[in-house]
């Protein structure tokens, strides 16, 4: 039953109701969030698998079964081995210019439609490989249907979405995630049981399930008023608008997207524009939230979690099902943002979670540090439970603030001239410094043993002073009043907003 209430945009109150057409669409879209999830905790458990470690990394093998030969930290230490993770996010990164394109020209809905293709095609190499390069082959077309869904997803979600419930519904991307980890931490844990030695073809080749999802997900759900618009379909952006609203009267709501459009679309070099002193808080803010969230160790936990406890001192059946705790925790808490975004605000929850997660990571360092050594181990049943605890309580504060408003906050804060363009370095950014983690964790681990959780705890310090001093509270401001209530009004991103001082970055005030 649709529940009607005031959407306000562009200083107008439309009229709008919550349609079962805008919660199904959203639903849909964020099914690309399962993919992603799905890949993110499949790679930590098929990598701590002895069959797929046999099969393509026998050197690996040898230090798992035998750690003396490497120790408690450097066990897992291969090239090879995080070029299989971090080989996705590298893909991904090159990807979203392709995406950024795609975007623009074809419309939210075709760009997932190819994320999907390009994930069912990547997951038929992966659970057919014979050798490692058709594992990479399959792991790069994975990451290139992941550029294409982390561009167009959150941009669909944020202008299908009415602006009083915009944050709840773009979180059911990141909501999908954490259930695609949780799901994937549950199917190696299944799978690890097989005596068959495939168990690791099974728990790669489901990744299908949710690509479908997302293939026929696109194919169903409606493109965007903006999109249709900005392409020059008007009459059926109208319609559209007509649909998702609930409401026959959206010519103000219509005639308003229309001059966005035509403004953006006298933008000649979207990428060039980006770099316009009008557009930099948006830039910064977007591009150090994707920076910074893969800098709280989030991902390093999540891809190589059963790793993780295994360099603990947890059996392997007890490592897996670990990681199937805290891919539990990741899920409950993705919902506690839902309910709280739009009501508690986006500035309130990253703040608290930085303060949680500081204490955390200081917690599972002294521990390690006093207890993990690299031919020692006397953790004890007690103290691992509490590092346990430690974790779940990093990976909730994690998924109820960083984890879904990285994405929120820079998809609801560019201008519509920028949105696509402003996206796409939001989502490479990301990419690359995801590919960073993912491929230096194993051999920081091995080097820094327990100080990588100092480390990553340092970092969530900066961040959090970042967010107290430089990110603003965006909770229930229409997108197209973002300038005039928001960056107008920060004490120090206001200066940037002299419409008369638009000079490229390098050349004005920094």
């Amino acid at each position: 039953m649709a529940g009607g209430f005031s959407a306000a945009t562009g200083g107008t109150e439309f009229e709008a109701k919550i349609t079962p057409l805008v919660i199904i669409s959203c639903i849909m879209a964020a099914s690309g969030g399962l993919m992603f999830g799905y890949d993110i905790g499949i790679s930590g458990g098929v990598t701590s698998m002895p069959d797929f470690l046999k099969e393509f990394f026998p050197t690996v093998y040898k230090n798992q079964q035998n750690p003396a030969l490497s120790g408690n930290y450097c066990k897992y230490d291969n090239q090879g081995l995080q070029m299989f993770t971090s080989s996705l996010y590298l893909a991904a990164l090159i990807a979203t210019f392709f995406a950024s394109y795609t975007t623009k020209a074809l419309g939210r809905k075709m760009t997932m439609l190819i994320a999907g293709i390009l994930f069912l095609v990547g997951t038929g190499f992966n659970a057919a490989a014979i050798n490692l390069a058709m594992l990479i082959i399959g792991r790069l077309l994975l990451g290139c249907g992941v550029g294409f869904a982390n561009q167009a997803i959150p941009l669909f979600l944020s202008e299908v979405a009415p602006t009083r419930i915009r944050g709840a519904l773009n979180i059911l991307f990141q909501l999908n995630i954490t259930i695609g980890i949780l799901v994937a931490n549950l199917i190696n844990y299944g799978t690890s049981k097989l005596t068959t030695g495939y168990g690791w073809r099974i728990s790669l080749g489901l990744a299908g399930v949710p690509a479908l999802l997302l293939t026929v997900g696109s194919l169903i759900v409606v493109d965007t008023p903006s999109s249709l618009i900005e392409r020059g379909k008007l009459e059926q952006g109208k319609a559209v608008l007509r649909r998702i609203r609930g409401v026959n009267n959206v010519e103000p709501e219509y005639l308003e997207i229309v001059e966005a459009n035509r403004a953006a679309a006298e933008i000649k070099n979207p990428f060039q524009n980006l770099l316009k002193r009008r557009n930099r808080p948006t830039l910064v803010i977007a591009m150090m939230m994707q920076i910074f969230q893969q800098f709280t160790g989030i991902n390093a936990i999540m891809f190589y979690a059963p790793v993780l406890f295994q360099t603990l001192g947890f059996k392997s059946d007890a490592s897996l099902y670990s990681a199937v705790i805290t891919g539990l925790v990741n899920v409950l808490s993705t919902v506690v943002s839902v309910v709280l975004v739009d009501k508690a605000g986006r500035r309130m929850l990253l703040i608290e979670a930085g303060l949680q997660m500081i204490l955390s990571q200081m917690g599972v360092a002294i521990i390690m540090g006093l207890k993990v050594k690299d031919f020692t181990n006397n953790l004890g049943h007690g103290l691992g439970i509490l590092v346990l605890i430690l974790v779940c309580s990093f990976v909730a504060s994690f998924a109820w603030s960083w984890g879904p408003l990285g994405w929120l906050i820079p998809s609801e804060t560019f201008a519509v001239e920028a949105r696509s363009a402003g996206q796409s370095i939001a989502v490479f950014t990301n990419m690359l410094f995801t590919f960073v983690i993912a491929q230096a964790f194993l051999s920081m681990l091995c080097h820094m043993k327990a100080g990588i959780f100092v480390f990553f705890s340092a970092w969530v310090l900066v961040m959090t002073l970042f967010t107290i001093f430089l990110i603003p509270e965006t909770k229930n401001i229409p997108l197209d009043e973002m300038t005039e209530r928001v960056w107008k009004q920060h004490w120090y991103w206001k200066r940037f907003m002299d419409d008369y001082e638009d000079e490229p970055m390098g050349k004005g005030q920094v």
